[in-house]
């Protein structure tokens, strides 16, 4: 069965195009021109992956991703904007982006974007019926809830977040690159923009290290970051 791929666009031009190439490539498109109907399609669990335009009317982009992940909704989002700073990429991701690609774009990039993300997810939702719980020390990881504990003190992640910290602990005890973290979590590699492992390392060591004696998240100088139990 074909992949079914939801874009939420308002402008006609850009929207068709996309619809045209995505079909090409073998996919069901479906569309909508506002943040209130895309939020309504978007919400029904029909699409295996959501293209989303950041400035909407009705409700913006954002507030559309907002809503969603308050809803507990997990599907994979691509934010589309013009604006392409890293405290940008950052706010998206926060918000619970997946991707994000800066307009104009090439369609080639955003055609294997859109077969990484699809990639990465598949591949979790099959890891995820052998397991349903990932442990590392006293961290405790619930796959399918998306809850984490330290001990018995609930951590609250972002998506983002708790997808890097899924892949630190599937990878427990081994180094990692920046590169090699940028790849397997984001999809594919941000070329220059390694710092945004810095930035959410930082964020997972708040929330997964803060008032705990032995610290779980290590930085390998040099090389990346690995995720090491207290015997490893």
């Amino acid at each position: 069965m074909s992949e079914r791929l939801l874009v939420i666009e308002d402008e006609e031009g850009i929207a068709r195009i996309l619809q045209l190439e995505l079909e090409h490539e073998g996919y069901e498109v479906g569309r909508a021109e506002d943040g209130r109907t895309g939020l309504e399609m978007a919400s029904s669990g029909e699409w295996d992956l959501v293209l989303l335009d950041v400035m909407l009317p009705g409700i913006n982009g954002i507030e559309v991703l907002r809503r969603l992940r308050s809803a507990g909704n997990p599907i994979p989002v691509v934010l589309l904007t013009a604006r392409d700073t890293v405290p940008d990429k950052v706010s998206g991701f926060e918000t619970g982006a997946n991707d994000y690609i800066t307009k104009p774009f090439a369609m080639e990039e955003l055609l294997a974007r859109v077969r990484n993300l699809l990639r990465i997810f598949q591949q979790q939702s099959k890891d995820s019926e052998g397991a349903d719980v990932l442990k590392a020390a006293e961290l405790t990881i619930e796959l399918r809830t998306r809850k984490v504990f330290r001990k018995e003190l609930a951590i609250e992640l972002t998506p983002r977040e708790f997808d890097l910290l899924v892949y630190l602990a599937e990878n427990k005890n081994r180094e990692k690159t920046r590169e090699e973290i940028l790849s397997d979590v984001w999809g594919y590699d941000f070329i220059g923009e390694t710092n945004l492992v810095d930035v959410y390392i930082r964020y997972l060591r708040q929330k997964i290290d803060r008032g705990f004696r032995y610290k779980l998240i290590h930085t390998i100088r040099g090389v990346g970051y690995m995720l090491k139990e207290p015997d490893a």
